[in-house]
């Protein structure tokens, strides 16, 4: 993590983290509704209760992983 700041600083980039705990991959990344079903790893498919969106977990993490960082 520190190697990977001062590259950044180096070349004027910015880095943002998310949280380690932030619910990226239980949160639905259309509407926003949380799924805390979606807690249990061996889930790797889900569809949101609310706007009935199917969800690949990993996909799904790094879309609200991504708008976390805009």
């Amino acid at each position: 993590s520190r190697q990977l700041h001062y590259k950044a600083k180096w070349y004027g980039r910015t880095i943002k983290e998310a949280s380690t705990f932030a619910p990226s991959s239980q949160t639905c990344h259309v509407c926003g509704n949380k799924h805390a079903e979606v807690k249990n790893l061996s889930i790797r498919m889900w569809t949101c209760p609310v706007c009935f969106t199917l969800h690949d977990r990993d996909r799904n993490a790094a879309q609200n992983i991504k708008a976390m960082a805009l």
